[in-house]
């Protein structure tokens, strides 16, 4: 059983998987490939002056890799259900079923996971999240695309993950958790 679960590869999931792995949580992570960054080449993203979305995947995965998330590749999630105690979600692929805590949906516009779940959504046809990007399905959060109508962009997507992976973190600290690093964090 992992803690968090994260459903998606673009630059919303990986990021949400970086952050909560980073910080100590077992972390899966299902990604098809599916992402518009394939289509994308970055000039407006914050550090980076020129990347093409290839590129920027594959960086994006190495790095998520490197704070060993246990990252599917290619394997499709079919169903998420939330657990008949409302602790915790099983998610089903055609190759397996996984159980987590929490479950952080980043599928782009494809919202059918967050339907299927009972989230709630906008009069816009959104997945509608607080801030913290939790849905109205408890530890169940919502990023990216799923949640704005057309505000589509790479830099805001990988900030909506990172606030779902900072909530999920605050819960599980049980206080407000920050993830800053310093220079010697480095070292």
């Amino acid at each position: 059983m992992s803690q968090v679960a994260v459903i998606g590869g673009g630059p919303a999931g990986l990021s949400a998987a970086l952050f909560t792995a980073k910080n100590g949580l077992d972390t899966v992570a299902f990604d098809t490939d599916q992402t518009w960054m394939h289509k994308a080449h970055l000039f407006n993203y914050l550090g980076i002056e020129s990347i093409d979305g290839d590129e920027f995947m594959d960086c994006s995965r190495d790095q998520v890799d490197a704070f060993d998330v246990d990252r599917h590749q290619g394997e499709q999630v079919t169903a998420v259900e939330q657990d008949e105690s409302g602790d915790g979600f099983t998610i089903t692929t055609d190759d397996d079923e996984y159980q987590a805590d929490y479950v952080v949906l980043a599928t782009g516009a494809k919202r059918d996971l967050a339907e299927e779940l009972g989230c709630a959504f906008t009069d816009e046809d959104v997945v509608d999240v607080e801030v913290t990007m939790e849905t109205s399905v408890t530890d169940a959060y919502a990023t990216g695309a799923m949640v704005r109508a057309e505000e589509w962009q790479a830099v805001i997507s990988a900030g909506d993950g990172a606030a779902a992976a900072l909530n999920i973190l605050t819960k599980e600290k049980g206080e407000h958790f920050h993830d800053f690093d310093t220079p010697a964090d480095a070292e």
